[in-house]
């Protein structure tokens, strides 16, 4: 009875959420951190090698350096995110956003969830200086995408404290996905519309989809929660990642008909279909806190939007 009665309120502190719900400072958090501090290092060492190679005029230069910290700051973004996720981060601030008093000491003690919301900051003002610097639609349509992400991404925390829908966690992934092409597109091919370019990639619509739908899986089953092994689908949680594999299916088929054009993307993705089914045997064992294969999963997905642009003829 004690045991029943623990869980019934260790629930209903989750539902309500009057406080935060830290996650567990291992040695790999801080090691997976660790490297991700590296590679936000490597973004802005990236920027500035750009600016100093481009040799196309002062302005021109510091835009193009701009543009390519960006592409990196929304990487890591993104890993940020999945590290929040992977380690039970996700309430560690509770629902308080985008900032707490003391989110700066919080980030350097290393909690995930406030070195996300930092690092969140720096893309925003980064994609600012670029419309000042260099209005245009591509970077204003950067700024407006980083701005729906941010609030949506105040969703997710809702979500994960069951009050908010499945629908706005998916939809918060798949606009960071959008802030991440709308800048690596920017950066490799100048001038390039990017909505126009968008709109005739079969390859990335496959691959949207299946992010979109992998951010509501995660939703669907809430904080802490397992999704439960089936065959059948019996509940929403297991709808939803039934969706999600048949998109990961569908990603793989798609790639496969484009064959030869997106080699490296297809292999990146008949490899995700095996790191999934790793990853939802993970989320089942321990639902609060699956692990660094949730960063892995996610870096696989960024490899493949790589793979697919830098590819693209």
């Amino acid at each position: 009875m004690p045991t029943a009665m623990g869980r019934k309120t260790s629930d209903a502190a989750v539902t309500e959420l009057p406080h935060a719900i830290e996650g567990e400072m291992t040695r790999v958090v801080r090691v997976v951190g660790g490297l991700i501090t590296g590679m936000l290092l490597a973004a802005v060492l990236a920027g500035l090698w750009c600016g100093v190679t481009s040799q196309q005029g002062l302005l021109t230069d510091v835009i193009n350096g701009l543009k390519a910290s960006e592409v990196g700051f929304a990487i890591v973004l993104i890993l940020l995110g999945s590290l929040v996720e992977g380690f039970g981060y996700g309430l560690s601030l509770g629902t308080r956003w985008p900032y707490t008093r003391n989110i700066a000491v919080l980030m350097v003690h290393g909690d995930p969830e406030a070195a996300h919301r930092m690092v969140a900051t720096l893309v925003g003002l980064v994609a600012l200086a670029l419309v000042i610097l260099s209005p245009s639609v591509t970077t204003i349509s950067g700024l407006s995408l980083i701005v729906v992400t941010a609030l949506f991404g105040m969703g997710t925390l809702y979500v994960l404290a069951g009050r908010a829908p499945a629908f706005v966690h998916g939809t918060h992934g798949l606009l960071a996905y959008g802030v991440f092409l709308i800048y690596l597109t920017a950066l490799v091919y100048p001038g390039l519309n990017f909505w126009t370019y968008l709109g005739a990639m079969s390859a990335l619509h496959a691959l949207l989809l299946a992010v979109f739908l992998g951010g509501m899986t995660t939703g669907q089953r809430g904080f802490g929660t397992a999704i439960g092994p089936f065959v059948k689908p019996q509940k929403a949680s297991q709808w939803t990642i039934a969706a999600h594999i048949s998109a990961a299916l569908l990603l793989v088929a798609t790639l496969g008909w484009m064959m030869p054009a997106y080699p490296v993307a297809f292999y990146l993705a008949v490899t995700q279909i095996g790191v999934g089914f790793l990853l939802s045997h993970a989320v089942n064992l321990k639902p609060k806190d699956p692990g660094v294969l949730v960063a892995f999963h996610q870096s696989m997905v960024l490899l493949m939007c790589l793979a697919i642009v830098l590819q693209w003829r």
